[in-house]
């Protein structure tokens, strides 16, 4: 009888962690957007611009530089990439392999983007997750950052400047009408501001997103380095 007893007992602990497992899959599975990674299948656009003389700064530090970027003539805010959203999460690599891209695109690109190996990457990682052929996705980055104006202060910094992450976004706002703070992230490193991250819609319009949010920086101050080379 106890052996028996036991052996259900077993048996329905086995039942419950399996129920547990399954119930924690679907969790996961609904979690993830339906339209995962399908081609064109998105809300909205992050346009993410990088503050080129920390990348170049955190670059040395690790033993590396791009050519280009960072001995080049000298860079401010500089784009990173045009990244396909949904509202939670966002779709990457969306066709394996990647459409070839035209090295002529890649060349007409460096004003805004100065490395190939960054042009490359965005539109394996981030392109081909927006429904368009290559030379039209790389046109709509050059109109998304065409729509958005570069604080003067950040246009020229020939030194160093400690800056609250709120600062920064105030001075872009202001510099933007129609932005908002919904639409605008700041992140950071341990001590250097890195990229400001502004929502827009699939025609390129400032809206509000909570994605952008969660990665934003939380410390009082950062590191602006100062705008080199050239």
């Amino acid at each position: 009888m106890f052996h028996s007893r036991l052996h259900l007992f077993s048996r329905l602990v086995i039942s419950l962690t399996l129920a547990a497992g399954l119930a924690l899959l679907a969790g996961s599975a609904s979690a993830q957007d339906k339209r995962q990674n399908a081609p064109g299948e998105f809300d909205f656009y992050v346009l993410s611009l990088s503050w080129s003389p920390s990348f170049c700064e955190e670059a040395a530090e690790r033993g590396g530089r791009s050519q280009i970027q960072c001995s080049g003539r000298p860079y401010a805010f500089v784009v990173h990439g045009l990244w396909p959203q949904y509202e939670n999460g966002f779709p990457e690599y969306c066709q394996r392999p990647a459409p070839r891209l035209n090295r002529s695109i890649v060349s007409s690109m460096l004003d805004l983007m100065p490395a190939p190996g960054l042009i490359f990457n965005e539109w394996d990682k981030h392109g081909t997750c927006s429904g368009l052929e290559g030379r039209s996705y790389f046109e709509t980055i050059r109109k998304a950052r065409a729509a958005i104006k570069i604080p003067t202060e950040y246009l020229d910094l020939p030194q160093a400047k400690s800056v609250a992450p709120a600062e920064v976004e105030e001075a872009f706002l202001k510099a933007n009408p129609g932005l908002s703070n919904a639409a605008v992230s700041v992140t950071c490193n341990r001590t250097r501001l890195s990229e400001v991250r502004i929502c827009l819609s699939k025609d390129l319009q400032f809206r509000a997103c909570d994605e952008i949010e969660r990665r934003t920086c939380r410390r009082d101050q950062v590191t602006m380095p100062p705008i080199r080379g050239g």
